[in-house]
């Protein structure tokens, strides 16, 4: 099937997660979590096991749209590809395949390079807790050792380990992860870390002594922030907040549904 067109590929539901993960990359580019042209955002293509959506690397995240995206196997396979004169970066390729391969239950993985996650993933502390924020994700965090730029197929056993059933993974000396089962959800959690990540660094660099949550109240907002508790009034899904920002994102430009 490689050098088959992406509108000869598309059905509907397939249409429906192109377009919301065109939307998740220019997100990712409004909210200033973007490495150049670096970084991928993928997600799982509806009805065909094993198969996912990368961009094209090369594009800007702020260009990509929905018959922009490359559609490849777990292996690297190239399944269809868009009319452009780019290919699939290899350490992409790595990092979300492991994901992909290990967590069924895994739409979406969001991968950034972003000054605030990177600081935070040179932090031998890791992630703190020292805000609310925060503490949606310290018990449910993977860290993952840096290896180097990641181009061994070896190493995504190692990412599927350390990231474990969780929905976040620091990838030590290299940046953030994290995965969900919508893009919606998954962006939303990508959001929240990295403010997670700029308020440590902040208070890191005031220079004051830094006042933890008593462990009570750790536990407390763990457990009403947490991806499935029934103590939320709003379920962690995302969608309310999804809904917000494609109307905020549809005022802007609307070409990432082409």
């Amino acid at each position: 099937m490689e050098g088959l067109s992406e509108r000869e590929v598309q059905s509907q539901p397939e249409k429906v997660i192109r377009v919301q993960l065109a939307a998740c990359y220019r997100l990712i580019s409004m909210f200033g979590m973007t490495d150049l042209i670096y970084n991928h955002i993928t997600a799982a293509v509806p009805g065909s096991p094993g198969h996912f959506f990368i961009n094209a690397y090369g594009l800007d995240y702020s260009e990509i749209t929905a018959s922009s995206l490359f559609k490849i196997d777990l292996e690297g396979t190239v399944i269809s590809r868009p009319d452009l004169p780019y290919d699939v970066n290899k350490a992409g390729y790595i990092i979300h395949s492991a994901v992909h391969a290990a967590r069924h239950d895994v739409t979406c993985v969001i991968h950034t390079h972003t000054r605030a996650g990177v600081a935070v993933s040179a932090m031998k502390c890791g992630l703190s807790p020292i805000s609310q924020t925060a503490l949606r994700f310290t018990r449910r965090i993977g860290y993952h050792d840096f290896e180097g730029p990641a181009t061994s197929q070896d190493e995504r056993a190692r990412i599927a380990a350390n990231l474990g059933d969780n929905d976040a993974l620091v990838l030590r000396n290299h940046g953030l992860l994290v995965c969900g089962r919508s893009i919606p959800e998954t962006f939303h959690l990508m959001q929240r870390l990295e403010t997670a990540c700029r308020i440590q660094v902040d208070a890191l660099a005031s220079g004051v002594e830094i006042q933890f949550p008593s462990v009570e109240s750790q536990r407390r907002t763990e457990e009403i922030l947490g991806r499935d508790t029934s103590l939320q009034e709003v379920p962690a899904n995302g969608n309310l907040e999804w809904a917000a920002l494609i109307r905020r994102l549809d005022k802007l430009d609307t070409s990432y549904r082409d």
